[in-house]
Parts: structure tokens; C-alpha cells; sequence
């Protein structure tokens, strides 16, 4: 999915600042004791890459990868595109470790740098997101016998329900629920405020209880 090489590449192999992080080896091992975190692990890399260790880039988009995709695919609903989004993440990623200061989790970082340029390559399209009241306007596929067949998983079911919440409400269940974030990390993805991000999250599982119950579906999520 992500071609390394041309990404080392686009970089111009420009020399940066190490703000003040102690260089590692550009070939070090990136394998870490089994005791360390793995937000200690996420450092570390970063600190590497900021010495221009590729290894440790490699080894960052491993730990990731799957994770800011899934998070770009719910927002831009593009396979194509997200992934396209997912290498300038990255790519990005590898430009600005040094400048990386460790006020979030590595992953929060990442998360904030798609969802920025997720919101910024939908808008260059022209594509403007619904609102929730456009939304419900819609019309509703899920009764269709070949929807109905591929969501007979409760898990798949609950997905389509989520894809039926504004798009404020289905960002926030998504980073608090599958992406496992804290309500001040959502807010430091997001750029809302805390108590903003409170009330999205207090109405998006609301409103999710109303469109689960519509679609036959009992209350077996978080």
C-alpha cells in the first residue's frame, strides 16, 4: 500500500534538527524490551526517525497503519483516497518527527495529521459532509434483502447504524469506541474543545440508541 522508497525520496533527504533528542544509529534495532510501553516504544521511534533512522520509520508505519486507515476509510468513505491520505500521513510523519514535542500519544499524533488532511482533501473536492437531519433524508438501503444478508453480523449491523449519525457524532463514537481514545485526546484530534466534545459524544449515543432500536438491534454495544 505504501510505496517507501518514494516517500524517502519526496523528502529530499534534507538534513534536520535533532531538538535536543540524542541520535540513535541510522540501521539500530527498533525491536524493544517486552516490559516497555507501547506509547515508550511509539517515542522512541519517533525520536529515530528524527535522526533520519528509516528503519524506525518502517517500523512506525507498521505499529499504524491499519489504524489511521481505518480512520481516514470513515471519513472519506474512499478506499482509494484513503489510502492516498494515509501515505502523505506518514510521509508527513518522517518531515515533522523533530518537531514532535510528545504532548499526546504518538498515535494521537498521527490521528490528528490524517484527520486533517482527510477534512482538507474533501473539501478540495468540493464535498461537502451531511449533516445529520440530510442524513436521515436518505434513503435507508438496510431493508434491501442484499444488505440485509451481508449485516446479519451484529458487529456489521451496529457499523451501518453508526454510518447513520452525523458526521460530528460518527467521528466522535468512532475515535472513543473502535480507536479506544480519551475524551481530551478526541479533542486534541478534533481541535474542539473538551466540554464540546462531551456534549457530541453524550447526543451521538443518544441519537446511535435511536437508529440501533429502529434497526432491531438491542442494546449490545458500549
Amino acid at each position: 500500500m505504501f510505496a517507501w522508497r518514494e516517500c524517502l525520496r519526496d523528502r529530499n533527504h534534507r538534513a534536520r534538527p535533532r531538538s535536543g533528542r540524542q541520535a540513535r544509529g541510522q540501521g539500530a534495532d527498533v525491536t524493544e524490551p517486552a516490559e516497555r510501553t507501547a506509547a515508550q516504544q511509539d517515542f522512541d521511534l519517533v525520536e529515530r526517525i528524527a535522526a533520519d533512522d528509516r528503519l524506525a520509520m518502517k517500523a512506525l508505519f507498521v505499529r499504524h497503519q491499519v489504524r489511521v486507515h481505518r480512520f481516514v476509510l470513515r471519513l472519506v468513505r474512499r478506499d482509494d483516497l484513503a489510502e492516498d491520505i494515509v501515505a502523505e500521513t506518514f510521509l508527513d510523519a518522517w518531515r515533522q518527527a523533530a518537531g514532535f514535542e510528545g504532548r499526546s500519544r504518538v498515535s494521537t499524533w498521527l490521528l490528528a495529521m490524517a484527520r486533517h488532511k482527510a477534512y482538507s482533501e474533501l473539501r478540495r473536492r468540493g464535498e461537502e459532509t451531511l449533516d445529520e437531519g440530510a442524513a436521515e433524508a436518505l434513503e435507508d438501503e438496510a431493508d434491501t434483502p442484499e444488505v440485509a444478508a451481508q449485516k446479519k453480523d451484529k458487529g456489521a449491523l451496529l457499523r451501518a447504524c453508526i454510518d447513520r449519525l452525523s458526521a460530528e457524532h460518527r467521528e466522535v463514537i468512532d475515535l472513543v469506541y473502535y480507536h479506544e481514545r480519551s475524551i481530551e485526546e478526541v479533542a486534541r484530534i478534533t481541535g474542539a474543545p473538551e466540554n464540546t466534545v462531551k456534549t457530541r459524544m453524550f447526543h451521538a449515543r443518544r441519537r446511535l440508541s435511536e437508529i440501533a432500536r429502529a434497526a432491531g438491534l438491542d442494546r449490545g454495544w458500549p
